[in-house]
């Protein structure tokens, strides 16, 4: 068995993700976006706001200016479902040139389950002992037949590209594959879903920790706008709009006046008796005894004043 880089994620039994590669990162992005763009003219706070506003707004451009370069290792029946995203450049290993190595994927007894009843493409249950030893003892017997027929091919001098064709998919393939960001954080979307089957998760994950670490805010913002984050169809803001009481809408916008207030506060001081003033203005409905009593508490929240009023203005759509 080949040795897994020490710099490589271990992934199943004998698959590794390792980043080769990677050019640009959350300044690229923020570079990409303002086009005209110098080093130490913007505040570090100022580029993390930058990116959570093209996330949040789809603003998808910027993030493919960054791109990663991966090194894989995983079983052909991996790659398959890997290769169904289109946009990667990907160079693999090839057995029309080079030989097999006798490197095939068992499946630890936990993975072994039945046939999904709720999903053609899943799995499910506990599967009994016995089965799970039956299933991991033909894996063996196929893979080890298999390639004992493949390498009797090869001393025969038969062709590679055609000896090849015995090998199962559960036999180990590698690849570099490279992707921009955008992109990647789509297939990781897919991938890393607890829909997706367990053998690319694994490999989905590994490659997001990469994305982490080189990109940080971008990673942060794709998982507050699209991991976490929520879109409501035309149906589904027509039944709010009809059954939301206008009182939570009231109590929600009130919120977030006192929200706007205290960060455009944070951002730029005003004098104590300014700030009622700002908050009146922000939409804010509170007496004054109120506002200072609140204000006093110290509970308030900061946020991002452009955000706070994008959300302030979908609340607005409701009861409109």
């Amino acid at each position: 068995m080949t040795q897994i880089p020490d710099d490589a994620i271990k992934c199943l039994d004998k698959g590794f993700v390792r980043l080769v590669d990677s050019m640009g990162g959350d300044d690229a992005i923020v570079q990409a976006a303002r086009v005209s763009y110098g080093k130490g003219t913007s505040k570090l706070s100022q580029d993390r706001g930058l990116i959570r506003y093209l996330m949040r707004h789809r603003h998808t451009t910027p993030f493919e200016m960054v791109e990663f370069k991966f090194h894989c290792k995983m079983p052909i029946f991996v790659a398959r479902q890997w290769v169904r995203h289109r946009t990667a450049n990907i160079n693999e290993y090839s057995l029309r040139y080079s030989e097999a190595r006798d490197e095939f994927y068992f499946p630890n007894p936990e993975h072994i389950q039945f046939q999904s009843a709720l999903n053609k493409q899943g799995r499910m249950g506990d599967v009994p002992k016995d089965l799970k030893q039956k299933v991991h003892d033909y894996f063996k017997e196929i893979s080890n037949r298999s390639f004992e027929i493949y390498s009797e091919l090869n001393d025969a001098g038969v062709a590679r590209e055609l000896a090849r064709a015995i090998l199962p998919v559960n036999l180990y393939t590698e690849w570099y594959w490279k992707n921009d960001l955008h992109n990647l954080l789509h297939f990781i979307g897919l991938r890393s879903d607890n829909h997706a089957q367990y053998e690319i998760r694994v490999f989905s994950d590994a490659m997001a920790q990469s994305v982490k670490s080189v990109a940080p805010f971008a990673w942060e913002a794709y998982q507050d706008y699209v991991v976490k984050g929520m879109r409501f169809s035309r149906i589904e803001q027509s039944l709010l709009e009809r059954n939301l009481p206008n009182r939570v809408i009231d109590d929600i916008t009130e919120d977030l006046a006192y929200q706007l207030t205290a960060t455009l506060h944070a951002n730029k001081p005003r004098d104590e008796k300014d700030l009622y003033l700002l908050y009146k203005k922000e939409g804010g409905c509170d007496s004054n005894d109120d506002f200072k009593l609140k204000w006093d508490s110290g509970e308030i929240e900061i946020g991002n004043v452009r955000e706070l009023r994008e959300f302030k203005q979908k609340l607005a759509s409701l009861i409109d």
